[in-house]
């Protein structure tokens, strides 16, 4: 009896496993390589390095990355601080920028430490011209669009 016994256990059927809740993607930009970097103008680089960069596109993907958790989140579980966000992130959105991954400056000092001075705006420019950020300015925002 003791075989039988091991033999039924082999043929129930194991539960499945829930299927696990669908992990939207969140888009990030690419850093920069060293023949991007080559290909763009001397005027735009100044005294800029790929590094700081690369160092600015890591946290500006930290920025995206961070909006876009607090956006996929069910509504009932956040705290009033994180709906707040929510409805702002919601209100900035436009028609051009429906579907697509964007963050505002205000969303670069909430989530980041970067200092959004006339570097940070130089390193943004590099970045338009190796098609890793486009501008979209309306409504007196300008929202910076991941490509």
């Amino acid at each position: 009896t003791g075989k039988h016994e091991e033999q039924t256990n082999a043929v129930k059927p194991k539960y499945a496993k829930k299927p696990a809740k669908e992990t939207k993607l969140i888009k990030e930009a690419a850093l920069i390589t060293t023949e991007e970097f080559g290909s763009v103008p001397a005027y735009m680089k100044g005294r800029i390095t790929c590094d700081q960069i690369n160092a600015v596109v890591q946290e500006i993907n930290k920025a995206v990355v961070a909006k876009y958790k607090i956006l996929h989140q069910p509504l009932k579980s956040v705290s009033v601080q994180v709906r707040n966000l929510y409805d702002r992130f919601l209100e900035e959105e436009t028609k051009d920028t429906r579907g697509q991954f964007f963050i505002v400056e205000a969303d670069l000092k909430a989530f980041t430490q970067l200092k959004l001075d006339k570097r940070f705006h130089s390193i943004l420019s590099i970045l338009r011209h190796c098609q890793r950020v486009r501008e979209v300015r309306s409504s007196g925002l300008i929202r910076y669009v991941i490509c």
